[in-house]
């Protein structure tokens, strides 16, 4: 019995269509500029999201570093989420690479930072303070999209305060299919954004950083620094554009698969925290937690069950609504 794995929309595997685009993919020494699939892929997303270029990355981790090195200096500070990925989660890039320093403020359950926190955490121009540069916000935040009203404020602030504002915009495919939006509304504030192509898109590799001319630039030579320069690298980025050109839509067929097992679960009394795009939260019991762990192991479901009630599971490119079904029969022996 094949395992079901709900543990991360990252885990999807290449589709046959993209092994094949993979396979035919024209290729050449990206480090040089000079790979034409490469250059595609940073060109098709630049232009379709509205940003004057873009930048080939092998992660979401280093997309958000080069930016986060691009608009900073040494002794300036960036205003993030204190539960933000690329603060909590990203090995403190910014401040091992870049002597960056983040100033993390609370968040609401939305993901959102009270902006009237975010404007009192800017430092005054003394020698005493780390100097404020940019501001981060991240979409979609727990599946949930960030509401257009509030990035337009942020905007608005960064321009009143003199701040950048980027985007680690991981899954900013998922919120525009939701929002039923052309991504690029949702960019559109930003100086920057990260789109990561290995997630529900279903590529094996691969983030593009997007800004100005100027600010890319500085992004590429940070990615020569961080070993994030690859050569023929134009295998993957093919099937990033298949990505592009196949798995956009189908977002869709995952956030109805994930909201479909959300009501089965309440339909057998299993506590649903929440259910967004392509993720839904659950609550088990704690003293539950070793009995459950064990029973989805026997069942053939991978998720991250850790040791607190609180349990992620998303749907991806590899879940049908055969895996679904077989999902919520293995809830149902449990909770039976």
């Amino acid at each position: 019995m094949n395992p079901i794995d709900l543990r991360s929309d990252t885990v999807t595997r290449p589709t046959p269509a993209m092994r094949e685009a993979m396979l035919r993919a024209e290729v050449g020494d990206d480090v040089y500029g000079e790979d034409p699939t490469v250059n595609a892929l940073q060109q098709r997303m630049a232009t379709d999201l509205g940003f004057d270029a873009g930048l080939f990355a092998p992660s979401g981790t280093q997309a958000n570093l080069l930016a986060l090195l691009a608009h900073c200096q040494r002794g300036d500070e960036y205003i993030v989420g204190m539960d933000a990925h690329t603060y909590r989660y990203e090995g403190g890039g910014a401040a091992v690479f870049g002597s960056i320093q983040p100033q993390p403020l609370p968040q609401g359950e939305d993901g959102r930072m009270s902006l009237e926190a975010v404007e009192a955490a800017i430092k005054p121009v003394d020698p005493h303070f780390a100097r404020t540069k940019l501001l981060c916000l991240e979409n979609t935040w727990h599946g949930r999209p960030m509401p257009h009203a509030y990035l337009r404020d942020a905007r608005a602030l960064c321009d009143r305060r003199g701040l950048a504002f980027h985007l680690d915009g991981a899954r900013l495919y998922n919120a525009a299919v939701a929002d039923g939006v052309a991504p690029r509304e949702l960019a559109r504030d930003f100086d920057s954004v990260s789109v990561c192509l290995s997630k529900g898109l279903g590529a094996p590799v691969g983030s593009v950083l997007l800004g100005s001319h100027a600010l890319i630039e500085s992004a590429k030579r940070w990615r020569k620094v961080a070993g994030g320069g690859m050569r023929q690298a134009g295998i993957l980025a093919a099937a990033c554009l298949h990505a592009l050109d196949h798995h956009v839509e189908r977002l869709a067929d995952d956030h109805r698969r994930a909201a479909q097992l959300a009501d089965g679960l309440r339909a057998l009394g299993i506590a649903v925290a929440a259910q967004h795009t392509n993720m839904v939260f659950i609550d088990i019991p704690n003293e539950r937690l070793d009995a459950f762990r064990k029973h989805m192991d026997t069942a053939g479901i991978r998720m991250s069950i850790g040791y607190t009630p609180r349990i992620r599971m998303v749907t991806h490119l590899d879940i049908d609504d055969a895996a679904i079904a077989r999902t919520l029969e293995a809830f149902r022996a449990f909770a039976g």
